[in-house]
């Protein structure tokens, strides 16, 4: 069974993985050394093969979100899949609503999720990681030193052996840009390396309103 530790991209040849990126969507390209994900008023993603487990492993990244643009919502979600609809973890970052969602949802929702104000400093790495049971939404200036933002009890299915991780952006007005991604489970100095204790033995949100709310 392979943790999501497994799941690393540098983004830098220029071409999407479709191995790695099986599932994706809406023509996200690599550019500049980084995943590009349009954010219009469609749906685009990158989406990896649902052939990940989030026990003792983790997702983290260099995020780059949205430019508002006009938009009441333009948002980067950043979600570990379940094989349920709307039974995910992970981030939701809304740069027009300067906020960023930290959710464990079922249905979509979560009635305990948090929304700090969103720094494009201390948000600039976001890491999502199981350990011995728990799951911590964490942030990082650097990549390196992290910050706990929200933990949570995990739940079952983050042990289940068909998860999949999800890079998707959308923006409900104004004008098309792009979301960018950079170094996803790539280890920096200082960092903790990308976990997976097990390999050898992160419709996403709902699309009816605001993407960060409470649910």
């Amino acid at each position: 069974m392979a943790g999501f530790g497994t799941l690393r991209d540098t983004f830098d040849d220029g071409v999407v993985d479709p191995v790695l990126w099986s599932q994706s969507y809406g023509d996200p390209v690599e550019s500049g050394g980084r995943a590009r994900i349009p954010c219009t008023q469609g749906f685009a993603g990158y989406r990896s093969a649902s052939v990940y487990s989030l026990s003792w492993s983790q997702v983290a990244l260099r995020a780059y979100p949205p430019a508002a643009n006009g938009a009441a919502t333009a948002a980067l979600s950043l979600l570990v899949l379940s094989d349920v609809g709307g039974q995910d973890a992970g981030f939701i970052v809304d740069r027009a609503q300067n906020a960023m969602g930290l959710y464990l949802r079922q249905g979509y929702a979560d009635g305990a999720a948090l929304f700090p104000a969103y720094d494009p400093v201390a948000h600039a790495w976001l890491r999502l990681r199981e350990d011995a049971g728990s799951l911590f939404w964490e942030s990082s200036p650097d990549g390196a030193a992290w910050t706990v933002l929200r933990t949570a009890a995990s739940p079952a299915w983050t042990a289940q052996s068909n998860l999949s991780f999800l890079m998707e952006s959308h923006r409900d007005s104004g004008t098309d840009n792009f979301a960018e991604v950079d170094s996803l489970n790539i280890i920096r100095a200082g960092s903790l390396a990308p976990l997976d204790r097990t390999a050898a033995g992160l419709g996403p949100y709902a699309r009816t309103g605001p993407s960060v709310r409470g649910g």
